[in-house]
């Protein structure tokens, strides 16, 4: 997707080279806008239009249309935010434990009896970091062994920089590249808040170097964690 990736390169450029600036930018900008708009009066185009309205509105409203649909795409995302509180495993299994159920005579057998002493615990964690200023990522990354063998990528205290079409990978490379050889977990639940995400069964968790907020659509990294042994 060429188009796409030239959307992503001009989001990439916007983010690292000018969003730092937004302030001198911001100004200069408004009075360009304003110059742009005093010439143009100057040499009388309001006449031209106010003359020519059909032909005006011919060109007017298809680009009016386009200007609305893309900019509620493209930008309403990054001031939309979304909040989930899910039950961190840790916390089940602690319930779990402590519960009588825990210790019923069910436990008995040799199964039952290593799931009832199974503690989940955290195997690597990290924190959150933006790719860059505007692209803002923090929080935690943990993943937990719920159960012998089962994992789960857990969230907390999280909030990121929304976007359209964002995405939670899991990667053997610490800084979060190497898309290609990235586990995809599904789409992001929430801007913000705590959630869980399973990894599937196989997993070598210990090649796992890195949580990412990934942009799918336009290749845009927005945030990663890089993991470690907790």
């Amino acid at each position: 997707m060429p188009l796409l990736n030239i959307f992503g390169d001009l989001e990439t450029l916007i983010a690292d080279d000018l969003y730092p600036y937004r302030y001198v930018i911001t100004p200069l900008l408004a009075l360009a806008l304003v110059g742009a708009a005093f010439v143009a009066y100057r040499i009388g185009l309001h006449r031209v239009v106010v003359r020519n309205p059909i032909r005006s509105a011919v060109v007017a409203v298809p680009l009016t249309i386009v200007a609305v649909v893309a900019g509620n795409y493209f930008l309403s995302p990054l001031w939309e935010r979304s909040f989930l509180d899910e039950r961190s495993p840790l916390a089940a299994a602690a319930a779990d434990t402590a519960s009588p159920a825990a210790e019923s005579p069910s436990d008995s057998s040799t199964g039952g009896a290593q799931m009832a002493s199974f503690m989940a615990s955290t195997a690597l964690s990290g924190m959150f970091r933006g790719s860059d200023d505007f692209h803002f990522g923090r929080g935690d990354a943990l993943i937990i062994e719920s159960e012998p063998g089962k994992y789960v990528l857990r969230f907390e205290n999280f909030s990121v920089r929304n976007g359209p079409d964002l995405y939670v990978y899991l990667s053997e490379d610490p800084d979060g590249k190497g898309v290609t050889e990235m586990l995809n977990l599904g789409k992001l639940k929430a801007t913000d808040g705590a959630f869980n995400y399973e990894i599937p069964s196989g997993i070598d968790v210990s090649k796992i170097k890195s949580a990412i907020v990934w942009c799918k659509q336009f290749a845009v990294l927005f945030a990663h964690a890089t993991l470690m042994e907790a």
